[in-house]
């Protein structure tokens, strides 16, 4: 399976501070932030420390600093990495502000973390050797729980009509109520 070292996401930020030196100074006053800057993130395996840099840059620098992100929060394909859930809350309140130039790449993502954290173990042998048992996973609680203690902003989000029509398909609204339903 494809997956990102610790190695290559802090070259990834690296980079990505070094061509955009000012977009993690742009969104250093935007409200979702609030708080990235006292997380941690280098604590978190395999999380390099300027995950509030790429926060901060999607007001600047939004289409590239959408696209490391979420490689930096991601351990693969199909799989969240351990700091998805202490950065969730502030994707989720990105992505309810109209503002945000690459809110509708927020959205898409959010859907994605949406899906990948519904529980494993009662899904069969080969979804957990797939994906990986919630015991050794257990990002996929953490994200259900920020999901449901933001559940206001999930169902704003879903009844948001600045929104594209039909961009949130029937079975994605059902897959991202269903985790912000505790």
């Amino acid at each position: 399976m494809c997956r990102i070292t610790a190695a290559g996401k802090e070259a990834a930020v690296a980079r990505f501070v070094q061509e955009f030196p000012r977009a993690p100074q742009a969104g250093r006053d935007h409200p979702a932030l609030r708080g990235c800057d006292d997380i941690a993130w280098a604590d978190f395996p395999g999380c390099p420390a300027g995950v509030g840099a790429l926060l901060r840059g999607l007001p600047a620098a939004a289409c590239e600093a959408e696209r490391v992100l979420c490689n930096v929060l991601m351990d693969g394909v199909f799989r969240l990495g351990p700091a998805m859930p202490a950065a969730l809350p502030f994707l989720l309140r990105l992505a309810v502000d109209p503002a945000v130039p690459v809110r509708t790449g927020l959205v898409e993502v959010l859907l994605v973390v949406a899906e990948l954290s519904h529980p494993v173990d009662g899904g069969g042998e080969q979804a957990i050797r797939f994906l990986g048992s919630d015991r050794d996973r257990p990002e996929r609680a953490l994200c259900r729980a920020v999901f449901a203690e933001h559940a206001d902003l999930v169902r704003g989000l879903l009844d948001d009509r600045t929104l594209p029509d039909g961009f949130i398909p029937p079975d994605e609204r059902a897959s991202l109520l269903k985790v912000a339903t505790p």
